[in-house]
């Protein structure tokens, strides 16, 4: 009998061409699948921060900025990708990409992409050396260059040393790359960009000076990463100030200004005009030739230096840790981190004894404080706690209309924590910020963004430990791999 004749195949057509028909649709099925994930995903994005601080995570002003943009906005990060806080400008400026397809993120490494440098050199006008690490925001022909240095804040910390001189290194504390951006954004997307002008002609602080201590360059480019255009004026002659001067500032005059200039610089505050007053105490022998203007304001101002040997360094300076509660501090204080300004022989700023006379309806706050154990320098050498600046505000007048709105002024005793070495110090430019901010009725600047902290991670390790970690790399890494080969030698012989 054959035994073959009756057999069936195991899989007639009809059943093969029917597994087919399951696998295609399955197959179908999942790709459908991915597609409607990917179609919700992209229409309702949710993303996750897993790191412990959320050192990309924007804040809810941020967003609401870049919810109202309608502008194509390019960003170029022109920086050395080996720099430490690269990956942190390029991995926020992504999320600001994310939340806004508008914004076009590009990075070029000036170090390692010479046709690309070559090309932004020449797209933006750049020159010299100094132009490096620099992050370029670009709308319609608007254009915002923020200098990378000023993106991080700095401390000086002693470390140890053998001689007698103290030695310090720089430390970085804080990353201000939200607020900078945000502020960025905003200036190219305005059609009329705020102006502020530094008073000249009596030994001022130069805003073109790299001068380490007395040039105010930084200062400068800080007012310009706020959205602010600066220029010099001189009030000598016949000139008075500006129509466009959204904010005069008068850096730390070493000669007394005339009193025509003056004249001028209050018929500027009547007006409702802003202005920021930076003194000092190495003019003292003839003045500022201020005083008596800040008298009428509610402000007094010391003619000696406040010294606080409990909070000093070098002896001349004094760390300030004590504040008012103000909008011009307040993000200081409640920002979470230890608030302190650096300041250079401040003179003591403070309100004057009511009915003294002077501008009505004007609110006089004081800011900034030295220690309880300060004195003065001169005097009779006074001592206790001493204010350092105030800030100065004239409400409105029913019935009276000013052709620049309500005064406001901030008057601080020092004019060197501004420049160019003090700035980075601790928070004195972001006191800068937020006093400028404040002064131009920018609130949004003031609160909202604020900075990240910097954690630094230091591993000491003793000549004991260096020698085990030295064996462990040379000697304990092979010997593992070695034995793991051994083994699945030994393995297959089996």
């Amino acid at each position: 009998m054959d035994s073959g004749r009756g057999t069936q195949p195991s899989f007639s057509a009809g059943r093969r061409w029917a597994g087919w028909l399951r696998v295609g649709l399955g197959t179908v099925s999942v790709l459908a699948l991915v597609v409607m994930v990917n179609h919700l995903a992209q229409r309702h994005p949710v993303r996750w921060y897993v790191t412990a601080e959320g050192e990309t995570k924007l804040s809810p002003q941020t967003r609401a900025v870049l919810d109202s943009l309608t502008n194509e906005v390019r960003v170029t990060v022109f920086y050395d990708r080996e720099d430490p806080f690269y990956p942190l400008v390029v991995g926020l400026l992504r999320e600001y990409q994310l939340a806004n397809p508008r914004v076009h993120v590009r990075t070029v490494d000036y170090l390692r992409q010479a046709g690309a440098a070559q090309q932004v050199f020449a797209e933006y006008q750049l020159a010299g050396a100094t132009n490096k690490n620099l992050v370029l925001f670009d709308c319609e022909g608007r254009v915002m260059r923020i200098d990378g240095r000023m993106l991080t804040q700095y401390t000086l910390e002693p470390v140890a040393a053998g001689g007698d001189q103290p030695e310090f290194r720089r430390r970085a504390v804080a990353f201000h790359g939200e607020r900078v951006f945000t502020s960025a954004l905003l200036a190219v997307t305005m059609s009329r960009p705020l102006r502020a002008y530094f008073l000249t002609g009596h030994e001022e602080h130069d805003p073109d000076s790299d001068h380490e201590t007395v040039g105010y360059r930084r200062f400068a480019g800080l007012l310009r990463q706020n959205c602010i255009v600066t220029s010099t004026l001189s009030l000598e002659g016949t000139n008075t100030v500006p129509e466009d001067c959204h904010l005069l500032i008068v850096a730390g005059p070493l000669r007394p200004v005339p009193e025509e200039v003056v004249r001028r610089l209050e018929e500027y505050l009547q007006q409702g005009g802003r202005m920021l007053v930076l003194l000092n105490s190495y003019g003292l022998s003839r003045g500022s030739g201020l005083e008596g203007m800040l008298s009428r304001w509610g402000v007094e101002v010391s003619p000696w230096p406040v010294l606080d040997r409990d909070n000093t360094i070098t002896g001349q300076d004094i760390k300030v840790l004590r504040f008012g509660n103000h909008p011009v501090v307040r993000p200081l204080v409640e920002g979470g981190g230890l608030a302190a300004l650096h300041v250079w022989r401040p003179r003591a700023v403070g309100r004057l004894a009511a009915g003294a006379g002077g501008v009505e309806g004007v609110t006089v706050t004081e800011l900034a404080f030295s220690g309880e154990r300060s004195r003065l320098m001169g005097g009779g050498g006074a001592t206790g706690s001493f204010p350092l600046a105030v800030a100065v505000e004239k409400g409105a007048v029913p019935g009276v209309v000013t052709a620049r709105g309500n005064t406001r002024m901030v008057v601080v005793g020092d004019s060197f924590f501004l420049g160019n070495q003090l700035i980075e110090s601790v928070n004195n430019a972001d006191f800068g910020a937020y006093a400028v901010n404040w002064l131009l009725d920018r609130t949004f600047l003031l609160h909202q963004v604020g900075s990240r902290p910097v954690r630094e991670f230091r591993v000491t390790l003793g000549a004991r430990e260096m020698r085990a970690l030295q064996w462990t790399l040379l000697g304990g890494i092979p010997a593992g791999l070695l034995l793991v080969g051994l083994g699945i030698w030994w393995r297959r012989r089996r």
